[in-house]
C-alpha cells in the first residue's frame, strides 16, 4: 500500500502533457509526453493496494497492476519492468493503444473519486524508461529445449506467442508477408498512436530473446506450409483479420469509397518512405470526408484525414455517442482535432454519379437491447438526409479471411470465418490439427491488442504443453 494513505486525495491525478491540437494536426508523431520518475511515482502512490483488485481483474492479460505500481513508487524500476513483463509480453503498445477508460482505469476504485490512477501511462513508462536504461529480459534461467516452433504472423499475438515461447527454452521462427514486424501494430495504427520505432524497439528485444524473423513471406504462395509442419515440431497462426466488413448498400464501389485499412496501411507506408506500387497512397487532402462507424479504426481514419489536411472530416455513427465502441480518449482527441460527429445517423447508400457525392443517411433513437447487449439503433421514419461527400472511409470492422489451403491441412473454422481451436484441455488453442495452434483476431474475430497479446500468450502455454507431451 502507498506509504501515504492519502495520497489518492493530495495528489490528483495527473497524465503526461499533451500536445494542443493545432500543432499536433501538422504531424503524425505521438501526441502523449511522459512522465519522469518523480512524476510517476507520484501518479503510482495514489493507488488504494485494493484487496480485490478491480483492476487486475477487468485487464485482460490480468496485469500485477497494483505491485508494479508498488515498485514504481518504490523507485525499483527494473523489478516492476520484470514483473510487467510477466504477464504482459507487450506493455509498451498496450500503454499506448490500450482503452485503459473501458479497461482497467475504468475498473479502478478510484475512477468516481478523484480519478483513476492513470495505468496506462505508467506502464507505458516502466518499459520505455527500463529499455533505456539497458533493461532486457532476464534469461538466465532458460534451457534450451531443442524444439523450434513456426509462428505465421508477426502481430501482437504472434509476438507474444513468441515471447512466451522463448521463456521456455522454445525457439521461434515468425514469418510475416509485410516487411516489418508488427502487423496492423505498424502498418494499421497510425503513428500519433504508436510511433513504429516502439515496434522496433520490441523486435530488437525479442531477437535478444533469440526470436527470429523471417519477413517480405507469404505462406501458402512464397514458403509452403507443408514445410512449416515439416521442419518445426508445431506452428502458431496469428494472422489477424483482414477482410473488411462491407455496409451492403449501393454506392460501396463508387470512386472515392475506400476501405478503412488500405486507407491507414497507405499512409503508413508513406511515412515509412516505403514506394510499393501495390500499396497506393490515398491523399485526401482538400476534400471533405465522411467517415462511416464510430470504433477506434473509424477513429484513426478521422484523425488521419485531419491531418492530410482534409477540408473537413464528418464521422456518422448509427447509435448515440455513450453506445460507442471507440475509445473515449480516441473520439475525444477526434474532437479537439475538429472532427464532427454526426450520431444517430444510419447510412443507407453512398450516392453520386461517376464518382462520390455524398452519404444518404436516416437518423435514428436507440431502442431494446439485442442479443449482445447492446442497445438497437432504430430508424426514424422521414428523417432521411445527404451528407455532402468527396471521399467515404467506410470503417465497420474486419472479419477472418481464412486461406484455402486450411482445408489441406485439416484446419477447420466456424461459419464466421474463425479458426476453431480447444478451449478446454490439455492444449488450449489447438486447432483440429494437433501440430497446429492458432490464436488472436483469427480465433476471437476483431479485438484488441491486448486481447490478441492474450490469446498469444495462452496458445504458446498450449503449445509447450503439447511439445513435453
Amino acid at each position: 500500500m502507498s506509504k501515504h494513505p492519502l495520497q489518492f486525495l493530495e495528489v490528483p491525478r495527473r497524465d503526461p502533457e499533451k500536445e494542443v491540437a493545432e500543432k499536433r494536426v501538422q504531424h503524425f508523431d505521438e501526441i502523449y509526453g511522459h512522465y519522469d520518475g518523480a512524476d510517476a511515482a507520484a501518479q503510482a502512490g495514489r493507488c488504494l493496494s485494493c484487496g480485490n483488485p478491480y483492476c487486475e481483474w477487468q485487464c485482460p492479460v490480468h496485469n500485477y497492476i497494483p505491485n508494479w505500481l508498488e515498485l514504481i513508487e518504490d523507485g525499483k524500476l527494473f523489478e516492476a519492468a520484470e514483473l510487467s513483463h510477466q504477464t504482459n509480453s507487450l506493455p509498451e503498445i498496450c500503454g499506448r493503444v490500450c482503452p485503459q477508460d473501458r479497461l482497467c482505469e475504468g475498473a479502478c476504485t478510484l475512477h468516481d473519486v478523484n480519478g483513476a490512477v492513470s495505468i496506462g501511462s505508467i506502464e507505458k513508462y516502466i518499459t520505455d524508461e527500463a529499455v533505456a536504461q539497458g533493461w532486457r529480459p532476464d534469461m538466465s534461467n532458460v534451457i534450451d529445449t531443442g524444439k523450434r516452433v513456426a509462428i505465421v504472423g508477426a502481430g501482437p499475438a504472434g509476438l507474444a506467442a513468441a515471447d512466451v515461447l522463448a521463456r521456455n527454452g522454445v525457439r521461434s521462427v515468425v514469418f510475416d508477408a509485410y516487411p516489418d514486424i508488427g502487423g496492423l501494430l505498424t502498418y494499421g495504427i497510425p503513428p500519433f498512436k504508436l510511433e513504429k520505432r516502439i515496434v522496433e524497439q520490441r523486435r530488437e528485444i525479442l531477437e535478444g530473446m533469440g526470436v527470429q524473423f523471417v519477413l517480405n513471406t507469404r505462406i501458402g504462395e512464397d514458403k509452403a506450409f507443408q514445410d512449416l509442419l515439416d521442419e518445426y515440431d508445431a506452428v502458431f497462426l496469428g494472422m489477424g483479420t483482414y477482410e473488411y466488413v462491407k455496409g451492403e448498400f449501393a454506392g460501396e464501389s463508387l470512386p472515392g469509397v475506400y476501405e478503412a485499412l488500405p486507407y491507414l496501411i497507405s499512409n503508413v507506408y508513406k511515412e515509412l518512405g516505403y514506394d510499393d506500387p501495390d500499396v497506393p497512397f490515398t491523399n485526401l487532402e482538400g476534400q471533405n470526408v465522411v467517415v462511416l462507424g464510430g470504433g477506434d479504426t473509424g477513429m484513426d481514419c478521422n484523425r488521419t484525414a485531419i491531418r492530410q489536411g482534409a477540408a473537413s472530416v464528418s464521422c456518422a455513427y448509427r447509435r448515440d455517442e455513450e453506445n460507442m465502441p471507440g475509445s473515449r480518449r480516441e473520439v475525444k482527441n477526434s474532437k479537439e482535432e475538429n472532427v464532427q460527429f454526426l450520431f444517430n445517423r444510419q447510412p443507407l447508400e453512398i450516392i453520386g454519379k461517376d464518382r462520390v457525392e455524398g452519404v444518404r443517411v436516416v437518423q435514428t433513437q436507440m431502442g431494446k437491447a439485442g442479443s449482445d447487449g447492446r442497445r438497437r439503433a432504430e430508424p426514424i421514419a422521414g428523417t432521411e438526409e445527404v451528407l455532402p461527400a468527396d471521399a467515404v472511409i467506410i470503417a465497420f470492422g474486419f472479419r477472418p479471411d481464412p486461406p484455402a489451403w486450411f482445408d489441406d491441412f485439416s484446419v477447420e473454422t466456424l461459419p464466421s470465418g474463425r479458426v476453431r481451436v480447444a478451449s478446454l484441455g490439455s492444449f488450449p488453442y489447438q486447432t483440429t490439427n494437433p501440430k497446429i495452434f492458432a490464436g488472436g483476431d483469427m480465433v476471437r474475430g476483431s479485438d484488441l491488442v491486448v486481447t490478441a497479446v492474450h490469446e498469444g500468450r495462452e496458445a504458446a502455454a498450449g503449445i509447450v504443453r503439447y511439445l513435453e507431451s
